[in-house]
């Protein structure tokens, strides 16, 4: 006995087995375990934005992921809900957003903020005052302000002699199926303005661009209250984000 006591305070590693290893090292799944030139943020230093694909730029935006995803499966994820058409995202508002996982308010409000940055630079690249030449022309103008609504809203296109855009005016806004226009208002602007002509816009949310009954109806009322005021009604625009319908062209006004 006394010979075992003296083995095993001199050697105890020669009787008792190794301590097994009770927690493994986390392994991390983050961006951060990736290889430096795979990082968004990094990928866009080395390579420039160019390089890198939407998700990973919606990923830069989120700035991190979750516990079990990273910053780009998120943005992945977000993409996917919205078939993967940036077009399509642009239509999203916070509460859409915040439904997807690892989307939070403040990551859906950065998004949204984003992608009307977007808007607002191609809105302003555009000419400050074009000559409207014809329904193209029209709709490239109005495109901005109509472009991924939701709901219906009617605006008017002010124009002076020579047909140069004096002022582009929101005169209501309505819900998905409708939005009343007020003769009033539309003719209060151009009188204001001295417009000498008047362009009507309104868009259609569901993509159809077929006139309505009250649409054709609206057409002639506001083509009459033109005439009596020396405010002639050039053209009437349904605006959708895949195409128009322009009354002017189909020989309705």
């Amino acid at each position: 006995m006394e010979e075992f006591d003296n083995l095993t305070e001199n050697h105890p590693e020669k009787l008792l087995p190794p301590a097994p290893a009770l927690y493994a090292a986390p392994v991390s799944f983050g961006i951060k375990s990736w290889a430096e030139e795979d990082r968004p943020r990094e990928k866009l230093l080395q390579k420039g934005r160019a390089a890198l694909s939407d998700a990973e730029l919606l990923a830069i935006l989120l700035g991190s992921g979750t516990a079990k995803l990273s910053a780009v499966d998120v943005a992945k994820l977000v993409l996917k809900a919205a078939q993967n058409d940036l077009n399509t995202l642009a239509r999203f508002s916070v509460k859409e957003l915040m439904k997807q996982k690892g989307i939070g308010e403040a990551r859906a409000i950065t998004i949204v903020a984003a992608l009307e940055l977007g808007r607002r630079r191609r809105d302003a690249a555009a000419p400050a005052r074009p000559t409207i030449t014809g329904s193209r022309d029209i709709y490239r103008v109005v495109q901005p302000y109509l472009q991924d609504l939701p709901h219906e809203e009617f605006w008017v296109i002010l124009l002076n002699r020579a047909n140069v855009v004096m002022r582009v005016v929101s005169i209501s806004r309505g819900g998905v199926a409708g939005t009343v226009a007020d003769p009033k208002l539309i003719f209060k602007e151009a009188l204001e303005q001295l417009a000498s002509s008047i362009i009507l816009i309104h868009n259609h949310p569901s993509g159809n661009r077929n006139p309505s009954a009250a649409d054709i109806a609206l057409t002639r009322k506001l083509k009459e209250a033109g005439q009596f005021l020396d405010l002639p009604i050039l053209d009437h625009l349904i605006y959708t984000d895949q195409g128009y319908h322009s009354f002017a062209d189909e020989g309705m006004l």
